[in-house]
């Protein structure tokens, strides 16, 4: 017996944090509307006042501090100097997912780092084949490169009511893609490289780790090491994006720890006794150290980037002239023909071919989080390629070849849109459980719950033999798992789902909290768990000792016999082992569910919940179905 089961755990409140793909999928369906309307907006004002447009872009701006600056246009401003923000999100995302994601499980890199390289070689070697031995050979890597904002986001449109483990596989593959993008930027599309500069970038850089490795928070020295590494690599020739996505990458993501979260608490509790300014600013910080550097850096730089960046920059490079003139030469042109056909036809190709083969090759063993008809809907929607194709585009272009190369970018991204939502459709026309086996595949996925279900010590609801299991931490003073409980009664009549109830009381915000769980226990001790887990869940507003006593009585329990065992904390160490196993699975706040093992995030929306249950349900019974077949 540990420490722990001898006297009463506190734990540490912590609202549930909305996890970072979740919230990126809603930043993306989001800006996707802004981003189409600055496209509109650009060709607009291109087709409408194309010499204001042009001296608008053109005009110069001037930063400068003493004798040291730079004077640019607000063209490149934008496009090496704001979409430097925009690289360090794809940084950040690609850290959160070594870290957080799927990509945890270093095993299930390959499969996405294939499929993205080879969607992106197969759309090169497509366009290099249509301008082989001419001028626009060069531009190969417009291409290339899906971009992953808008392309998440007009997903969220086509694709709604689709499993997120595709969405998972969508972003993981995005990473990769914009990862080699950026490599390419630097190696293929930088000039005339200065080694001095190029050495002061690095050194910048060498600084900000120092200062990330010894936990020094002064967010003006990243700001100027950030700076000085930016303004290093403009001088060196190599595009100063490269700094964005380099900081990206170094910022680690974490769930919130108990110690920090209790810590947290604590000076919130001191800040209510003494309201003073200095505990104030206090207050901020301690909450704030809560969360990783990488989900602090997301929630300011990625709606930003998003909303406004990304489509600043589209606004500023995605202006053309269709008149007919231009529409008939470029449509015939091979530079417009190469992009259309790499991105519509080649980047499909290439992330289903890829993925099949790998997983032909491993014998199965490396295979997608989904089936077949997902990867290829994945692969079709990497076929919106834009604010990075747009960004090689005028590294690599000028004039009538930078027209034709926008021109196919936009109609890659029309004929790819329509191209993912006609594959979707047509899968939601096949029966259910072919339906099930096109999205959701064979493969199993990465189990958060650490501690398995035990049904002779686990409180269970529902049949042991049910082919989904629904784990709930849960505090029975916490509003939000008496507004989630309603949604897990749906499940319940809807599905084959048997429901566990695992206590994790947060003491330290819910006073009462201790005290119910001890009550469920001493019920269940007569038998009567869930209709004592109800009853506090309906009435938690009510949980003093003599509200338990009078619900023992309203269930006919033997009094003495409960009040005796919350005298004497007969079941501290009972509920001690939840929070232990809570601990173990890095559970922050209540309610947290996990779905089939799999932590299952969105609790505040009975809706997602119950979609979340559905979907495993319609996966294990087709998993069932071929064992039995087989």
């Amino acid at each position: 017996m540990t420490a722990s089961a001898t006297r009463p755990r506190r734990t540490r409140w912590s609202r549930q944090l909305t996890p970072p793909l979740r919230a990126f999928l809603h930043t993306e369906s989001v800006s996707a509307g802004i981003l189409v309307a600055a496209i509109v907006a650009a060709l607009a004002w291109a087709n409408l006042g194309n010499a204001s447009y042009e001296a608008v872009w053109h005009t110069e701006l001037s930063v400068r501090f003493g004798n040291v600056g730079e004077a640019l246009d607000l063209r490149t401003w934008l496009n090496s100097g704001l979409m430097t923000l925009f690289f360090l999100v794809v940084g950040l995302e690609a850290r959160r997912e070594a870290d957080l994601g799927e990509l945890r499980d270093r095993r299930r890199f390959l499969l996405p780092l294939v499929a993205g390289v080879s969607g992106m070689a197969l759309p090169v070697a497509i366009y290099l084949a249509a301008n082989a031995g001419r001028a626009g050979a060069h531009g190969w890597g417009v291409a290339m490169s899906t971009d992953t904002a808008l392309a998440l986001g007009l997903f969220a449109v086509v694709g709604r009511g689709l499993p997120s483990q595709l969405r998972a596989f969508l972003l993981t593959v995005f990473v990769v893609d914009d990862l080699v993008a950026l490599v390419v930027i630097v190696a293929a599309y930088s000039q005339g490289i200065s080694v001095l500069p190029l050495l002061v970038a690095a050194a910048a850089f060498a600084a900000f780790i120092g200062l990330l490795l010894l936990r020094i928070d002064l967010p003006v020295l990243y700001v100027l090491l950030g700076a000085a590494m930016w303004a290093a690599l403009l001088r060196s020739g190599v595009d100063p994006v490269v700094s964005g996505l380099g900081i990206g990458l170094l910022a680690w993501a974490y769930p919130p720890t108990r110690r920090d979260l209790e810590r947290a608490t604590g000076v919130f509790r001191l800040f209510r006794e003494q309201p003073m300014a200095e505990l104030a600013r206090t207050v901020s910080t301690s909450v704030a150290a809560t969360l990783s550097p990488n989900d602090r850096l997301q929630r300011v730089f990625h709606p930003l980037a998003s909303c406004v960046i990304v489509p600043l920059f589209v606004l500023a490079n995605a202006g053309i002239q269709l008149h007919g003139n231009v529409l008939a030469h470029a449509f015939t042109a091979p530079v417009t023909l190469g992009i259309l056909i790499g991105y519509v036809v080649g980047k499909p190709v290439g992330v289903a071919g890829a993925t099949w083969l790998i997983s032909w090759l491993t014998g199965g063993r490396i295979r997608p989080a989904v089936g077949w008809a997902a990867i290829l809907g994945s692969g079709t929607i990497a076929g919106v390629g834009f604010t990075v194709s747009l960004l090689i585009a005028t590294l690599a272009f000028s004039g009538t070849l930078l027209v034709e190369a926008k021109l196919g970018v936009l109609s890659a991204t029309v004929v790819s849109s329509l191209l993912t939502w006609t594959v979707f459709r047509i899968v939601g026309l096949l029966p259910r459980e072919r339906r099930t086996a096109a999205l959701l595949g064979d493969a199993g996925h990465i189990a958060d719950l650490a501690v398995h279900v035990d049904v002779n010590r686990d409180h269970v609801r529902g049949s042991p033999d049910a082919v989904v299991t629904v784990v709930e931490y849960g505090d029975f003073e916490c509003p939000y798992c008496g507004q989630a409980e309603p949604a897990m009664r749906e499940a319940l009549q809807r599905t084959d789902v048997r429901f566990v109830w695992r206590h994790l009381p947060l003491s330290d915000v819910h006073p009462h909290a201790q005290l119910a769980a001890e009550a469920a226990e001493a019920a269940a001790a007569q038998g009567a768990f869930w209709p004592m887990h109800d009853l506090l869940l309906a009435r938690r507003d009510r949980l003093r000792m003599t509200d338990l006593l009078d619900y023992a009585d309203e269930l006919g329990l033997d009094r003495a016999r409960f009040a005796d065992d919350l005298n004497h904390h007969v079941h501290w160490a009972r509920i001690a082992q939840d929070i232990e196993s809570a601990d173990l699975s890095g559970v922050a706040g209540t309610p947290t569910f996990f779905v089939d093992g799999q932590r299952h995030y969105g609790v505040y929306d009975p809706g997602e919940l119950v979609e979340a249950i559905r979907s495993a349900h319609e996966r294990a019974v087709m998993m069932a179905s071929q064992t039995s077949a087989g």
